[in-house]
């Protein structure tokens, strides 16, 4: 081997033992150095580090925020309500060290998991506490409770070195089963006030149909006795006219009676008259002289 072959292993051996130790840490990320699994170091500052090559490894964990839907649960309050809570938490990883010797090598699944169980015993001592009903975790008092819950669940979490930065509850209900019964409930309920209105309903309708037909009542009697007294004046007023007409002249009075007479007596499809030639009725019509 030459000269230049030397050197030319040699770079390439300390490129790679450069590149073995050195490593960037993000901004969003914490890392841990560790030597046969021992803590040595947490690097926190975004940018270069460096460790030792082949005998350090590094362990890098989320420095962001990070969110968790925990498990559905049931809680009894004081009321002896039981209610169905789903609930969710914002945290972060605050002490990369401790968190590795609380979790070990285990997953953020096992934190979660772990985290979860310190939430969930939380959310059901506080809602569950003498005082704490139904109706005041439905109420405004909701996020005093929420804030109690951050504040033994981010006190607890510490030992995990995590911290817990919100825990709401994102659903309240009735179990499925109370739920069908207070649906049932609400629609007897709103059955028997439809049952009213509508019993209110039929009795106003009944007096306004009394009131109209007592209204038609009045209105008709009224008319047929307006109808009678204009039928009474007419036939006064038309037998003074005729009476009057019989003073004036008694023989074209007679006249016009025997024409009107004929008239209605002559008439299209009446019944045949069986009348003898000489019959008074006839007297007009057999006179010269008309009389």
């Amino acid at each position: 081997m030459t000269k230049i072959h030397y050197i030319i292993i040699g770079a390439v051996i300390a490129v790679v033992l450069l590149s073995s130790s050195v490593f960037i840490v993000d901004e969003r990320e914490k890392a841990l150095v560790l030597r046969f699994g021992q803590i040595q170091s947490v690097k926190e500052d975004p940018g270069l580090a460096f460790k030792w090559p082949f005998i350090n490894e590094v362990v890098r964990y989320d420095d962001r925020i990070l969110s968790l839907d925990t498990t559905t649960i049931e809680v009894t309050p004081s009321d002896d309500r039981r209610l169905v809570v789903d609930a969710f938490a914002r945290y972060r990883i605050a002490d990369p060290r401790q968190f590795r010797e609380a979790i070990g090598t285990g997953s953020l699944a096992t934190a979660e998991s772990r985290l979860e169980g310190i939430i969930n015993p939380q959310i059901r001592a506080i809602l569950g506490q003498d005082g704490v009903t139904s109706n005041t975790i439905l109420s405004e008092d909701r996020a005093g409770l929420m804030q109690q819950i951050t504040d033994a669940s981010r006190t607890r979490a510490q030992s995990l070195g995590l911290e817990v930065l919100d825990v709401r509850l994102k659903q309240t209900n009735l179990p499925e089963q109370n739920l069908e019964a207070t649906f049932a409930r609400m629609r007897a309920e709103r059955e028997r006030e439809a049952a009213d209105e509508i019993a209110r309903g039929e009795e106003a309708a009944q007096r306004v149909r009394a009131q109209a037909d007592r209204t038609v009542v009045e209105i008709t009697s009224e008319a047929r006795r307006e109808a009678e007294i204009t039928r009474g004046e007419a036939d006064a007023e038309r037998n003074g006219i005729y009476a009057e007409a019989y003073g004036q002249d008694e023989d074209f009075f007679r006249f016009y009676r025997s024409l009107t007479a004929y008239e209605r007596a002559l008439k299209s499809g009446n019944s045949s008259l069986v009348i003898t030639p000489d019959s008074e009725f006839f007297d007009y019509l057999g006179s010269p002289q008309g009389r």
